[in-house]
């Protein structure tokens, strides 16, 4: 029997996550990890930040992915300006930036596709008994209707965390730590899932484990850079990976 194990575990290395001992919740970035939202977000940016006189490249916005809209806006009227953007001036291109997106989206089927493999891995760690979190520097206001949409059940207002509720967004570690102060839990019980540079600098930052999944164009270098404790290729990826989560302390932790 003991022989019959040890050769379960050599054939299952690939399911290996640096996942806490004392794991209580999974807290997700939405933008990229639950929805294929940012192909959108990035043509949108790019276009109105460029008819303003801030030349902006899509791959830019999925760089700076996980800022607020005024912390994206004031990165580039510092570049360009020299200055801070006004309040008219960032919400006059953020209302435009909004119609841009909502534009494309009608243009290429409505509202953006969940991304594969997400609805798996939020069934996994409910299964599992862990919280879902949410933490998105998103502050639209369908936000809820259509994660319930989408994942019904999987995720309360009280364990939201928007880009309404704090005051400096990622890749500040505030919209992170308030998720923990949220939940009611420590950095050492949570991990992250992200898919943004700037997500993963500010869960890092919040002392939580993250693990990346690259979802976009960009070098995956760039995420293992930030501190991310591992990068996979997609959510497909994560899925497969927690396959044993609920049931196998010994593929649960590399930590034992």
């Amino acid at each position: 029997m003991n022989h019959l194990i040890n050769e379960v575990k050599k054939e299952r290395p690939a399911t290996l996550l640096p996942l806490p001992k004392k794991l209580k919740a999974v807290l997700f970035d939405m933008d990229g990890v639950l929805f294929d939202s940012m192909p959108g977000h990035a043509y949108a940016w790019a276009k109105v930040m460029t008819d303003y006189g801030l030349p902006m490249k899509p791959v830019d916005a999925f760089e700076n992915e996980g800022r607020t809209g005024i912390g994206t806006i004031s990165i580039f009227t510092q570049r360009y300006w020299g200055r801070e953007a006004t309040e008219e001036e960032a919400r006059e291109l953020y209302i435009r930036k909004t119609a841009v997106f909502n534009e494309y989206q009608a243009a290429h089927g409505g509202e953006a596709p969940e991304i594969p493999g997400a609805a798996a891995v939020l069934d996994k760690v409910r299964e599992a008994g862990l919280l879902r979190m949410l933490v998105t520097g998103s502050a639209q206001q369908s936000l809820l209707s259509r994660l319930d949409r989408h994942y019904p059940g999987h995720f309360k207002p009280e364990l939201m965390v928007t880009g309404d509720d704090v005051r400096y967004g990622k890749p500040n570690p505030e919209p992170y730590l308030m998720a923990l102060q949220k939940a009611g839990i420590s950095a050492d019980e949570a991990v992250v899932v992200e898919n943004a540079p700037l997500g993963v600098r500010a869960a890092v930052a919040a002392g939580i484990t993250t693990i990346a999944v690259n979802t976009g164009p960009l070098d995956p270098q760039l995420l293992a850079n930030e501190g991310a404790a591992v990068v996979l290729e997609s959510m497909e990826e994560l899925a497969k990976r927690l396959d044993y989560l609920p049931a196998d302390p010994q593929i649960k932790t590399l930590d034992n």
